[in-house]
């Protein structure tokens, strides 16, 4: 692999890396060469599991339990990389919950309570981040996980796509903010994928019709999201920021509807 790919001797955060994307995120960028601290919300078994893997590849894991809908767990998070890995080179802002459910019916609650995880604790990452950063005087990677819905909207998902529109929006911003600082900021959009968040939401029939409008013709796993999210974390992308990397197999261009073919 060229050394533009590698990472070693980077200390990551990763925000929700105890299952799905977020774990496959950690274990990718221990494989490359880096140390990872994460935050997970009451998931100790699978925290254990992302730990378990990271350090079979020889690299060093700390877990924290925590809510980055929370500013003092996000800045907490932050603390604790500098203290068990010395530092910060990388951040990924992954975590998130899912939410389908008509807009008349949803409540303040349920607005608020989307956007805490989903926007408010992606802006307590980058600030954590970008702080540590800054102070190091090294420049820096800041990858935030948004999501092809934002390209390409869902019917019952007004709150979750608001939150990744603003994430993207951010990023974009952030990216002019931060580059006198060598810090890049980019986002990840990844279109569907089978993690434990979409379990409940893909039926039979909407994994069909998936399968029918993803041109690669199947569901992602979450290691083809996480292995794009590496390339924006590395050297190699030294040169890309406030840039949203589609990740989706091809959706969100498919058009076809079947059109009879013309006769020969």
């Amino acid at each position: 692999m060229n050394d533009a790919f590698r990472l070693h001797g980077s200390r990551a955060v990763v925000t929700g890396g105890s299952r799905g994307i977020g774990s496959e995120i950690c274990v990718a960028l221990a494989r490359s060469g880096a140390d990872v601290a994460s935050i997970h919300r009451g998931d100790p078994e699978g925290a254990a599991a992302t730990t378990a893997r990271i350090e079979a590849l020889g690299r060093r894991c700390v877990m924290v339990d925590g809510n980055t809908g929370d500013s003092v767990s996000v800045d907490g998070l932050a603390r604790l990389a500098v203290t068990e890995l010395g530092g910060i080179d990388i951040w990924v802002n992954n975590a998130a919950g899912l939410l389908v459910r008509s807009f008349l019916d949803t409540t303040d609650d349920d607005w608020h309570g989307l956007l805490g995880a989903n926007l408010h604790g992606y802006f307590y990452g980058c600030r954590a981040a970008a702080r540590q950063m800054v102070e190091q005087g090294t420049g820096g990677r800041i990858v935030n996980v948004s999501s092809a819905a934002d390209v390409q909207p869902l019917a019952e998902a007004v709150p979750y796509i608001t939150a990744k529109g603003g994430i993207v929006a951010m990023t974009k911003a952030l990216a002019l903010d931060l580059a006198p600082h060598a810090i890049t900021v980019n986002a990840i959009a990844p279109g569907a994928v089978d993690t434990p968040l979409n379990a409940h939401a893909y039926s039979p029939e909407v994994r069909r019709v998936y399968r029918e409008r993803i041109a690669l013709g199947h569901i992602a796993e979450p290691s083809e999201i996480a292995d794009a999210a590496i390339f924006l974390a590395t050297y190699a992308a030294r040169y890309v920021t406030g840039h949203e990397l589609l990740v989706d197999g091809g959706l969100t261009i498919n058009g076809s509807v079947g059109h009879a073919r013309d006769s020969s």
